[in-house]
Parts: C-alpha cells; sequence; structure tokens
C-alpha cells in the first residue's frame, strides 16, 4: 500500500471517504464545529497540489433511525450540502455538489472534474447498503474514483460499505491511508506501545461498563489511572461509601472492585477523587455543595471533582511523560460544573509544555479542550471517539484491516 506522501496524484480522481459528521445548527443548518472538516484539508490539499481531482463521500448523522413524522428520510436536515459553503470556504475554492452518491449525475459529475477541482457526494447514509457493508453498494462507489483513500477515523471501526468493503475494489496499489488516519494510528500506537514512563491515564464519562475494555488494557501499560466523572462513583460504592443520587451501576460493584484488585496487582496506581462538587438536580441551576466523594448526602449528586480532587490529580499529571485523556470530569456543559474538566485540561497542557506527550481521545474530551480553547495546547487531539477506543481495546479495526488485506 503506498504512502500518501510520496504517492503523485497528478491527472489522478482520488475517491476519499472523510468523517465530515459535524454538527449543525438546529435551525440555520450551518456547521457549529468544523474541526473535523478541518482535519481533512491536509490529505485533500496534497492531492490537489499535485494536480489531482478529489471526490469526497461521507456520512452525516443517522438519517434512516431519524425518519420524519411521515416515515420519509429528513433530507435537509441530514444533507452534506449543509456543509458545502464552509467546505468551500476552508478550501478556498468551489465545492461541486451531487445531491446523491450513486446516481447516474453524481458519476456524470465525477467524471468530468478537472485537475485541482472538488466534488461532495451526498450523505452515504441515505441508503441502506452503507451500513450494512453491502458489496454492490461499494463497488458503485469505487466508481468515482481511479485510487481510493481512506481518512475517516472516526469510522474506521465500522465494517460499513464506504469504510471497509470499498478497498476490495481496488488494487494494493491504489489504496492509501490518509495524513489523518496515519496521524491517529501513528499517536494511538506512541501512547499504547511506545509511551515514556511515567504514563497516566485520565478515564472520566458517565459509566465504568463503558470502559471496562480500555481499563483492562491500560492497566498493563499505565502507572497510573485516575478516574472522574460518573463512573467514579461506582468505586466509591463497591468500597462501601455513601454517594447519595449520584450515578452508580449498582450491577458493576462487583467489577470495580475486581479493577482495583487488578491494579494493585499489577502495580498501576488508581487515583479517585478525594472530594466532589454536588448539585441537588441534574439542572444547571442547580444549588452546590462540596463534600468528599464517599459521604454524599441523599438527595445530592456528584456533577464535578472538587478542589482536593483537582490538587492531588494536577499532581500526578505533572509528573508524567505520556499522558491519555479520555472523558471528562463531570458535567462541564453547565458553568457550575465545569471546573474540574477546565482544570485537569490546564494540568494536561501545562505537563505537554514542559515535554509530555498528550493524547486527547476524541469524544467529550476533544469537545472539552475545544470549548476551553486548549486544543493547540496539547500533543494529538483525536478526531475518533468510538475507533479511538476500539483501537485501545485491542480489536481490529475494519477499516484499518481492510485497507492493508492483499
Amino acid at each position: 500500500m503506498p504512502d500518501i506522501q510520496s504517492f503523485n496524484f497528478s491527472n489522478i480522481r482520488a475517491l476519499i471517504r472523510v468523517d465530515f459528521n459535524v454538527p449543525l445548527d438546529k435551525k440555520t443548518l450551518q456547521v457549529t464545529d468544523n474541526m473535523r472538516i478541518r482535519a481533512a484539508l491536509p490529505t485533500i490539499n496534497k492531492i490537489l497540489r499535485d494536480g489531482g481531482s478529489v471526490v469526497l463521500m461521507s456520512h452525516l448523522g443517522r438519517p434512516l433511525k431519524k425518519l420524519k413524522e411521515d416515515g420519509t428520510v429528513d433530507v435537509l436536515k441530514h444533507s452534506l450540502k449543509n456543509i458545502v459553503s464552509e467546505l468551500s470556504k476552508l478550501l478556498n475554492r468551489e465545492v461541486k455538489f451531487a445531491d446523491d452518491c450513486i446516481s447516474e449525475e453524481a458519476f456524470s459529475l465525477s467524471s468530468c472534474l478537472k485537475s485541482g477541482e472538488v466534488l461532495l457526494l451526498e450523505n452515504l447514509r441515505f441508503y441502506k447498503e452503507e451500513e450494512k457493508g453491502d458489496k454492490t453498494f461499494a463497488e458503485k462507489l469505487s466508481k468515482h474514483g481511479q485510487v481510493y483513500v481512506n481518512d475517516a477515523f472516526g469510522t474506521a471501526h465500522r465494517a460499513h460499505a464506504s469504510t471497509a468493503v470499498i478497498a476490495e475494489f481496488y488494487p494494493k496499489e491504489k489504496r492509501m491511508f490518509g495524513y489523518l488516519m496515519a496521524a491517529e494510528i501513528e499517536n494511538a500506537d506512541r501512547v499504547m506501545k511506545n509511551s515514556v514512563k511515567p504514563f497516566t491515564a485520565i478515564m472520566g464519562g458517565a459509566k465504568v461498563s463503558d470502559k471496562i475494555l480500555i481499563i483492562e488494557q491500560l492497566m498493563k501499560k499505565a502507572d497510573h489511572l485516575i478516574i472522574g466523572g460518573g463512573m467514579a462513583y461506582t468505586f466509591f460504592r463497591a468500597l462501601g461509601g455513601k454517594t447519595g443520587a449520584s450515578l452508580c451501576e449498582e450491577d458493576k460493584l462487583d467489577l470495580a472492585n475486581d479493577i482495583l484488585s487488578k491494579a494493585k496487582a499489577a502495580g498501576v496506581s488508581i487515583h479517585l477523587p478525594d472530594d466532589s462538587v454536588l448539585g441537588d438536580k441534574f439542572d444547571a441551576e442547580a444549588n452546590t455543595q462540596t463534600t468528599d466523594s464517599n459521604t454524599i448526602p441523599d438527595g445530592w449528586m456528584g456533577l464535578d471533582i472538587g478542589p482536593k480532587a483537582i490538587q492531588k490529580f494536577s499532581e500526578v499529571i505533572l509528573q508524567s511523560k505520556t499522558i491519555l485523556w479520555n472523558g471528562p470530569m463531570g458535567v462541564f456543559e453547565m458553568e457550575k460544573f465545569q471546573n474540574g474538566t477546565k482544570s485537569i485540561g490546564e494540568a494536561v497542557a501545562k505537563a505537554t509544555s514542559n515535554g509530555a506527550f498528550s493524547l486527547i481521545g476524541g469524544g467529550d474530551s476533544a469537545a472539552a479542550v475545544m470549548k476551553f480553547n486548549m486544543t493547540d495546547k496539547m500533543s494529538y487531539v483525536s478526531t475518533g471517539g468510538g475507533a479511538l477506543l476500539e483501537y485501545f481495546e485491542g480489536k481490529e479495526l475494519p477499516g484499518i484491516k481492510m485497507m492493508l488485506e492483499s
């Protein structure tokens, strides 16, 4: 499989699978966060600089699972046409649009592309065949390009027609990873295979069950495991603490104790938040108080880590040389409960400036560092939430596996 950097795209039409599944304003349908579009620009611009043309394909949302009341697809809400103006602005050139991905008109538009031109196809998920990994659909898509470039790490864990199956219709010398895909793999491997010690993993989010597989992998690699967010209260309950109305997976208490035991046996230091900022309801206007995390009163819920936890976690982070952060420390979307996530972000940024390598694991973590204007202060911010987690869990990602097969 060729390397995109050394490949010459002169007079070649490249079909690129990108991940333009970006948030849109509910009223104006304009792009509100263009991070994923910007992440694809290096690959697109490399091909255009070489004198090639580009056909872009992506999904946007899950239109077939969010039908209108009459049972039809909400084309307006899920159309990739909504991002054409933003993409054109970022590329500094007009982007052509095909209102279908496999229509005769779409093929006519792609076949007539001239050097330096860009065509965006309509939402792949308007067809059920995309998510089913239908070979006939994949073969039709392959007609749009002479070479195939997979630059959609965020969907690499899906065995969809455009992300995995399509590779079968290109010889190995005519399919390759884009810059983004290559960077995601390289940075993930730097953390999980080539980490410099001390290695600290910061896990947040709601549920232990969502992170159990990655936690098990991290206990083979990390020196410190910081646990925050809603998942922390399952551990406190397992240890006999009182967690009030905090989120807790009652059926995962044995699992939490098992993780603590395995970590101790492996020599991994697990750090739970000593204190928490509480709310009397899950609401931006909730009344608040701060208490120890294992003595939360009835009717109150932990919605952020407290000052003692911030200080302790920050000290661990600042001593680290490799940092993985996946999941917020609290409900950072609400101002009253954002300080923990913001403070941990500041500690990671400071450690990074001191020479540590920091990988922000997509999803809510990426949204948090963007909200607090810290993206440029981290070593690498992943665009793939679920894909990155599955890669860390040791699973084979179809979008990578199929590209590498002969």
